[in-house]
């Protein structure tokens, strides 16, 4: 009978326990869970990985985002060994460490020890729900047991090292490392670890630079029950500020694509910070409201290196320092010129020692001065591009078109803007342009007239840019801007470069490039109103150099001259080319000259030649194949020419008045 009511008895404890079971399970299955997904920090980052800016989430907190692998693992070990040493065993509730808190406040009449597991604590955290005193404790519990049953360990660990909060507005522990230690989380010594792992449990009262003594005291506490080595150490006594690096190219990728958290740039880190701390500097001593900007770029890859837009993001001495200047429309100034030279060159007008007269012009009703008000007579072209004299290059420019300057600023990558049509004054920077778009000209013109196009994004999709002169157009350029002595004390030789001065001294600009790198320059009033004083050659020039200093500590030599390239003295030069005549009294033909034969932009099938057919024109008439005198002294209108492969070929033809005509081919495989 006895043996009877035992078994009854043990069969109605078992279904008691069944059933509690299920009920318990039903419970926790039954757990509305807080988002586990967690908005995070909208990061910036350098080449090299390096956080160059972090845009905080909601009420002003900074929280990078993190993952397990980012971590130093003896961080890791030691915060599971402090915190919940059977971590990697329970459910998420250590009954253990609870049956300890319970007695140790049954003894104590207080809490001494809550007993939370790490998952108990992501669930505080996840919910927002206080210190964990027991009024909260069961839920804590009850959201626990269901955050092991939907993840795994890892992925718990992981949301509290994105939600642990280390004073103030910082959250995780990305974030927590670089507000106190100035350093991502991957290598941490003992005594920075026990600190990270004291904060987040009193991270108000145990802030380093509000109470050092209790910082200091509750990291010893965690090194002592580790049984590590005491320290030394001091804790520190201040919180670093998040890097806002490169402010300007961080809100630009920000706007453009917002759903984005992550923005991977070619910037280099280095190099921004101390371009960024060369801008702040060379302001300094300039009137109110003068700002800088200088976009720096690798001209063989197109990777924007560094992007300063303007010496003050905060705008603290009125320069309108949220105003990316690198991107605001400005007069170039003299700073196209060098393109202006290059078409020339390139279609035959001219070659860097034809003589071209500086003496006072009117082109109908605009009649350029020169900056200084002189006028230097007979001159060469290369020392007229050296002096940046201003009737050659507007002459030139009247040789080519207006029109066909704008086309080839278009061609280069820049997005020119000009009222109405485009007349000769865009010759002298009568056209609107940014610092971006004159780093692209003079990097294709580094590149032997065809060079990438720029990018600060990482993974960016290049599209290819069109050649904008021929090579040999492009190498004559950079010989004569090599030739420009640098500013007084500059220390730096071996630059390509060009300085210009927009009307009424509102911009001043310095373009320079090596063999490898491009720099631009500009300095003046965001507002445009003028610097009085302020010209290129002054004021911006020192600082290209010297951003070349703070870039590499030796100049990329230029690349040699191409074989096609004609390198002769004036008086050896074809008689049309010794002396640009276009509008200085020479005697035309009434026939204009043309290419009859083959029309421009005409596909020829590979053969041994092509015979080149000219109409009108005063002979004799000089033939240049990409920029390269072929025939000279021609007496007849016709003319055999052996073309280089399968490829472009631009064919010019210029005759004794120098008037010229160019067609461009293609020979098909």
């Amino acid at each position: 009978m006895t043996g009877g009511r035992s078994l009854i008895a043990l069969a109605v404890a078992l279904a008691l326990t069944a059933g509690l079971r299920d009920a318990w399970d039903d419970w926790v299955a039954a757990t509305v869970l807080p988002p586990v997904l967690a908005e995070t920090s909208v990061e910036v980052r350098a080449r090299d990985g390096t956080l160059l800016r972090a845009y905080p989430v909601e009420d002003g907190r900074q929280r990078l985002a993190v993952a397990l692998a980012d971590v130093d693992p003896t961080f890791v070990q030691m915060l599971i060994a402090y915190e919940d040493k059977r971590f990697a065993s329970h459910n998420g509730v250590d009954l253990m460490a609870l049956v300890r808190a319970v007695g140790q406040a049954a003894w104590n009449g207080d809490v001494v020890s809550g007993g939370s597991t790490l998952t108990m604590q992501v669930a505080r955290l996840l919910e927002n729900s206080g210190t964990g005193r027991w009024a909260g404790k069961l839920r804590q519990m009850r959201v626990a047991w269901a955050l092991e049953r939907r993840l795994d360990k890892d992925q718990i660990l992981t949301l509290y090292l994105q939600h642990a909060p280390y004073g103030g507005a910082v959250e995780g522990i990305q974030s927590g490392t670089r507000a106190w230690f100035a350093k991502p989380p991957k290598r941490l010594t003992p005594a920075e670890s026990a600190l990270l792992i004291a904060l987040p449990q009193a991270p108000e009262g145990r802030r380093p630079d509000r109470n050092p003594a209790a910082a200091l005291a509750a990291r010893d506490r965690v090194l002592a029950r580790l049984d590590l080595p005491a320290t030394h150490a001091p804790v520190p006594l201040r919180m670093s500020d998040m890097p806002r690096l490169a402010p300007h190219v961080g809100d630009h990728l920000v706007a453009r694509d917002p759903l984005t958290v992550r923005h991977d740039t070619t910037l280099n880190a280095r190099l921004q910070s101390a371009l960024e701390a060369l801008a702040a500097r060379v302001v300094r001593d300039q009137p109110r409201g003068v700002s800088t900007a200088i976009l720096v770029a690798d001209h063989q890859t197109g990777e924007i290196l560094a992007s300063v837009g303007s010496a003050d993001y905060a705008d603290g001495d009125g320069a309108q320092g949220f105003v990316d200047m690198t991107r605001a429309l400005r007069s170039p100034g003299s700073t196209l010129k060098p393109l202006i030279y290059a078409l020339a060159f390139d279609r035959g007008l001219a070659h860097p020692e034809t003589i071209m007269p500086d003496r006072p012009t009117a082109f109908g009703t605009y009649a350029p001065q020169n900056f200084d008000g002189m006028f230097r007579g007979d001159i060469t072209a290369r020392h007229a591009l050296q002096l940046s004299l201003n009737i050659p290059p507007v002459a030139l420019t009247e040789a080519l078109g207006p029109a066909r300057l704008m086309a080839a600023l278009r061609r280069s990558g820049a997005t020119p803007v000009v009222q109405g049509q485009p007349g000769l004054a865009v010759a002298l920077g009568g056209v609107g342009l940014t610092l971006g778009d004159l780093v692209q000209l003079y990097a294709a013109l580094a590149e032997g007239g065809a060079g990438p196009r720029l990018h600060v994004e990482a993974e960016a999709p290049q599209a290819p840019l069109a050649r904008l002169v021929g090579r040999a157009a492009a190498w004559q350029v950079g010989d004569i801007l090599s030739d420009i002595p640098p500013p007084a004390g500059a220390g730096v030789t071996g630059l390509a470069y060009k300085t210009g001065t927009s009307y009424g001294h509102r911009d001043a600009w310095a373009i320079g490039y090596d063999g490898r790198h491009v720099i631009g320059v500009w300095m003046g009033r965001p507002d445009g109103t003028p610097v009085p004083g302020a010209f290129g050659g002054g004021l911006a020039a020192p600082v290209l150099f010297e951003a070349f200093g703070r870039l590499k500590s030796a100049r990329d030599p230029l690349p040699p001259p191409p074989p096609e390239t004609l390198i002769v003295p004036t008086a050896r030069l074809p008689q049309p080319l010794q002396r640009f005549d276009a509008r200085f009294g020479a005697v035309r033909s009434a026939d204009t000259l043309t290419v009859a034969f083959p029309p421009s932009g005409a596909v020829l099938a590979g053969g041994d030649g092509l015979t080149v057919k000219m109409r009108g024109g005063q002979l004799p008439l000089t033939v240049l194949l990409n920029g390269a005198p072929v025939a000279a002294g021609l007496r007849q209108r016709e003319v055999a020419l052996a073309l280089d492969g399968a490829g472009f070929s631009r064919i010019s033809v210029v005759d004794a008045a120098g008037q010229s005509a160019t067609v461009e081919v293609e020979v098909a495989n």
